[in-house]
């Protein structure tokens, strides 16, 4: 009897865990929508506001932050818009209107730094590592795995040379992909929640070469530029710009992607 009531209120509870996630997800899409509808109305405040509400809220998503650097790019905040672009390309890089618009929005910034040219098959990796996003990759994942299952079956239950032979090499082959592909999918996954990238918010502040406002003053940027983080003390961020120049800025000048 007690084990039945037990089982009675955990499906109680699940039931109200899903209902609760459920609500939850409505009134999100909800909430998009009206924001969207602000937006169309060209009441761009307003849907900021919506945007940056369910942002702290802690939904993410690809159109989401899209939509939030459009609403600011309207509202001509462009060091914003260009980060809510980074986040979105972060979650879909090859998404091409995004990416329009984040070529846009870096042009009307003041820093045009020159990127270190890289090695052919750097590009080609970072193309093909970009091609889909990581939820993509695990599906893919998933999908090669269950091909690698079914020659796993052929190979043991059929009484053929031939289609043992062929079921043998392509499942070394399948073996192979599964395991790259899911190594892409969890690369991906664990960088979407990695900040190792961010954006200049202070209109004009210089590098320096330690973390020190003492030390010695190596270059000037601008607001909207995107630096890598290399390190952190004392409320010093280390920097590398695409050009390959190191300095150190104040933690309080940059916001994270």
């Amino acid at each position: 009897m007690k084990t039945i009531v037990n089982i009675l209120k955990y499906s109680v509870l699940s039931l109200g865990l899903f209902l609760s996630l459920s609500l939850s997800a409505q009134n999100a899409e909800q909430l998009l929508e009206t924001a969207n509808d602000h937006y169309s109305r060209v009441e761009y405040q307003n849907a900021l506001e919506i945007y940056l509400t369910l942002i702290e809220k802690g939904y993410a998503s690809d159109v989401l932050y899209y939509n939030t650097g459009n609403a600011f790019f309207k509202l001509k905040d462009i060091p914003s818009a260009i980060l809510y672009y980074e986040k979105a390309l972060k979650l879909n890089p090859s998404n091409e209107d995004i990416q329009h618009n984040l070529q846009v929005a870096n042009s009307m910034i003041v820093d045009k730094i020159e990127v270190i040219p890289q090695l052919f098959f750097r590009n080609w990796w970072k193309s093909f590592y970009n091609m889909m996003p990581a939820n993509s990759w695990a599906w893919m994942s998933i999908f090669i795995f269950t091909l690698l299952l079914a020659a796993v079956y052929f190979y043991l239950t059929s009484n053929q040379v031939f289609i043992r032979k062929i079921a043998f090499y392509s499942g070394l082959v399948l073996l192979l992909l599964t395991i790259g592909t899911f190594g892409l999918a969890s690369q991906k996954y664990y960088y979407t929640r990695q900040t190792n990238e961010a954006i200049i918010f202070t209109p004009t502040i210089t590098v320096k070469s330690s973390p020190a406002q003492s030390s010695v003053d190596l270059f000037v940027l601008h607001e909207g530029t995107k630096v890598a983080m290399l390190d952190k003390t004392n409320g010093w961020t280390k920097i590398k710009i695409a050009n390959g120049s190191i300095g150190w800025l104040p933690e309080s000048s940059l916001k994270g992607i």
